[in-house]
Order: structure tokens, then C-alpha cells, then sequence
């Protein structure tokens, strides 16, 4: 990260007028030394300095001024107050839409969104089939973008967003409505991007702030409530979330060893939960091999899917069920000391968890001939996930987890959706382990507990 700032504000603010009645506005118009209006400050009083590769993000309740912060460094508002300073080229992902025209068709609003962003006519040339093979989104592009869902609408300005070379990228909840592939196409895009740009990053989502940015802001009423490391930031801003808390109170107690319990096949809640509006409920949809791959092509992952208990594959599973994940392979040549392995990932590509064949056979002088299909099956309790999509990430290498050759690597080899649970992003983790046992003990029984 450079010493350079290439964002600095002193004393910014934004103030919107509100008039009680219509009538009002002309009034103000007319008789110029009375107020009709009150003043709403959405943003007031904001010191500022984010350095050239820096990662931000910027964190807060709905009408916090979160976005009106970043539409006014995206040029897109002008502030009332303050001062504003920025140093090279912005591309703002803000709301969906913003910078097109509804009835341009998708290819017209590339050139358009594009020029906006400070693209010359022949760049855009230059760069128009990457754009249009990163957006995806097939003969839609020949469509009005009105007719667009607004998964389509994402799609294209990530898609133009990230064909201008822009010094500063601003993403404020956009990637919220993408489908889980294109959102893990754009995560990978933003984590590159972070090598040499400075990245704004508002979400509601702080487990996606704390894997992405280096520093976050916390907004509340209009001003900075407090900046710094992400986790501690974070953990301030969630003591006042459900409460009246002024954010200081929170504490971690010391810890202590507890003895070890026996292990319990399921939750002992899996069936209160099952039968409730918190089902853990997850489709998953078919092994794409045409998913995103890389590697040496020794060998190749031929599917993935995830069986039951019976051996039966699986269209719909439940957190808390015994699965077992099958990784088909097939050799291309022959591969000594063969390593299959996957990563369960979320939807902004977080490694939640995973594992791999090596330390299984690590003392094995295991072959696998050409030509020779075989398996890789990993079977645990799948943990509780929060409602969204995930995907399971493949891989085929050879030799040992220090000195390999990675073969085959499937980026979003399965994806599923989780409808219903009983936990929520960044309140309860990103995932939720079975429970043996949760009890609250009270007056004498805590006593006997305790003798």
C-alpha cells in the first residue's frame, strides 16, 4: 500500500432539503429570506484519508449515509459542506442502473456507461468482446435493459466497471442480487483489483468486509463513528444493532478448557428445527463441467456430487445430514500419490471449509494408471448454513501437499442454495456447527451445576 492519498475529505457534508407541503418549494423560490425547509444532514462533519491500496469498507445501519458518502465520491452529489479531494479515475458500481438509459439496448449501454467512465470511442472497440463476455448474459445484450432482471443489470456494469482501468473502484451492495457463479467471477475480479487499486466496499455484510478490506468505517447518523481494523470495528458496530448500546460496551470474557463431551450423530434439535420455518433447506444443482478450470491436465475431475446416506445422489439436503461429497476423476496419464480435495465456499468466494486425501495416504504409494476412472468421497455432518448460495470448489494434484502439480482445479463445480435457517450472516458466524446440547441454568440448579 502507497503513502499516497488518493481520497481526502475535511469537514464533508451533505444536506438534503425537506418542505412539509408542495407549496413550500415555491415559496423558498419567491421569499428567499424565510425557511420553508428543514435541513436533513445525511452525511456532516467527515475527515477522510484512504490511501492509494487501500482496501475499505464501509459499514452501517440503512439511512446511515453510507451510500450519499460514496455518490459524492463518485461525483455523482455534490457535498454542502467541506472539502473534497480525489486522485484518478472512479468507477462507481452504485445503485442498479446508474449511468444507463433504459431504452438503450445492453450494447448501447456499454458504450455509453463506458464512455461516462472516460473510455475514448476506440478503447471501447478495443475492449467490447471482454466486456460482453464477462457480463454473460447471451442474446440479452440486443435487449432494452427495462427488460432486464436485476441480476442482467449487475452483470453488465461489473462487466463495464471492470474494462475501464480504474485507479478507484466503488462497490456498495450491488453484488447482493448476482447469481453465485457471477458473484464469485466478481469477488476473484476485486481481489485482483486490490493489488494495485483502492477499493470502497459498502455491505451489510461484515464477514465479507473483514475477508476483503484492510481498514473499515464505521457511518452512523450522517457521521464516523469509528474506523480501524475491521473485526473490531465490526464487533462494535453489531453491540449496537439490537439495542440502544453507544457501541463501548462490548467485552470478550476470559476463557476457559472445557472437559471434552461424546459426540451426537445429529442436533439434538434437527428435527424441532426441520419442522419449523428455519429448515435448513439446500437445493443443489447439477456438476457444470464447463464450470471456470485450470491445471495440467494429467488428470480431470469428470463430477461431483453430493449422496446420502443410501449412496443415492442427492437433489436436496438438509444442514445437520450426513452426506458424502464424490469427486469422480479420470486419468489422463498415469499420477503417483494422486490428492483429490474441496473447498465449500460462500457466495463472496470465502473458504468456509473443506479438506483433501493427502494425510489419509500420505503413507500409501498409491497409482493410478491411464486412462483409470476413480473416486475421491468425503463424508461428514453437513454444518448449518445461512440462507444463500455456496459452491464447492475441485481439485486433482499429485505428489504432496508441499511440492505438487495441481492437474485439475473446477472453481464452482457445484452450486447450491440455502432457503431457510435459523442463522444469520455475521450474528451467528458463517456457519453453524451441530449442537450436543444448549441449556440455560438458573437460581439453585446453576448452584449444583457450579458445586
Amino acid at each position: 500500500m502507497s503513502s499516497e492519498a488518493v481520497i481526502e475529505a475535511q469537514g464533508l457534508g451533505k444536506a438534503y432539503l425537506i418542505y412539509a407541503k408542495p407549496q413550500d418549494r415555491l415559496k423558498q423560490m419567491i421569499l428567499r429570506r424565510r425557511k420553508y425547509y428543514q435541513e436533513y444532514w445525511a452525511v456532516q462533519n467527515v475527515d477522510l484519508t484512504i490511501r492509494r491500496g487501500e482496501a475499505v469498507g464501509i459499514i452501517g445501519r440503512n439511512g446511515s449515509g453510507k451510500s450519499t458518502l460514496l455518490q459524492m465520491i463518485a461525483g455523482t452529489l455534490r457535498p454542502n459542506a467541506g472539502t473534497l479531494s480525489i486522485q484518478g479515475r472512479v468507477a462507481p458500481l452504485l445503485e442498479l442502473g446508474a449511468g444507463f438509459n433504459p431504452e438503450f439496448t445492453g450494447r448501447e449501454n456499454v458504450r455509453l456507461a463506458a464512455s461516462i467512465l472516460g473510455l475514448t470511442p476506440r478503447q471501447v472497440d478495443e475492449r467490447y468482446d471482454r466486456i460482453l463476455e464477462f457480463a454473460g448474459i447471451g442474446e440479452f445484450i440486443n435487449q432494452p435493459v427495462k427488460t432486464y432482471s436485476s441480476g442482467m443489470y449487475a452483470r453488465l456494469a461489473f462487466a463495464v466497471a471492470a474494462h475501464v482501468d480504474a485507479d478507484i473502484l466503488i462497490v456498495d451492495e450491488i453484488l447482493a442480487v448476482g447469481d453465485a457463479a457471477f458473484t464469485q467471477k466478481c469477488m476473484r475480479f476485486i481481489r485482483k483489483f486490490k493489488e494495485n487499486g483502492t477499493l470502497l466496499f459498502v455491505s451489510h455484510d461484515t464477514a465479507a468486509v473483514n475477508n476483503l478490506c484492510d481498514r473499515a468505517i464505521w457511518m452512523h447518523k450522517g457521521q464516523v463513528r469509528a474506523e480501524g481494523d475491521p473485526k473490531d470495528v465490526s464487533l462494535a458496530y453489531h453491540s449496537t444493532l439490537y439495542g440502544d448500546d453507544d457501541g463501548d460496551s462490548f467485552q470478550i470474557s476470559g476463557r476457559r478448557r472445557m472437559a471434552p463431551v461424546a459426540r451426537r450423530k445429529q442436533d439434538f434439535r434437527h428435527e424441532l428445527i426441520r419442522n419449523s420455518d428455519k429448515r435448513n433447506l439446500i437445493e443443489v444443482f447439477e456438476f457444470d463441467p464447463n464450470a471456470p478450470s485450470f491445471g495440467a491436465r494429467g488428470g480431470s475431475i469428470t463430477n461431483v456430487r453430493i449422496l446420502g446416506q443410501d449412496g443415492g445422489e442427492m437433489p436436496v439436503i438438509e444442514g445437520g445430514e450426513d452426506v458424502t461429497i464424490e469427486i469422480t476423476c479420470r486419468a489422463t496419464s498415469a499420477i503417483s500419490r494422486p490428492i483429490v480435495g474441496f473447498l465449500l465456499r460462500d457466495r463472496l468466494g470465502q473458504n468456509l471449509f473443506g479438506d483433501n486425501t493427502y494425510l489419509t495416504y500420505a503413507d500409501r504409494s498409491t497409482i493410478v494408471q491411464e486412462n483409470e476412472e476413480f473416486r475421491a468421497l468425503f463424508t461428514f455432518q453437513m454444518p448449518y448454513l445461512p440462507a444463500g448460495d455456496y459452491t464447492i470448489a475441485a481439485a486433482l494434484a499429485e505428489g504432496t501437499q508441499a511440492d505438487h502439480v495441481q492437474h485439475h482445479w473446477v472453481d464452482e463445480a457445484l452450486i447450491f442454495r440455502c432457503e431457510g435457517s435459523h442463522l444469520r450472516y455475521g450474528i451467528s458466524g458463517l456457519i453453524g456447527i451441530p449442537m450436543n446440547d444448549i441449556s440455560i441454568v438458573t437460581g439453585a440448579s446453576a448452584d449444583a451445576t457450579n458445586a
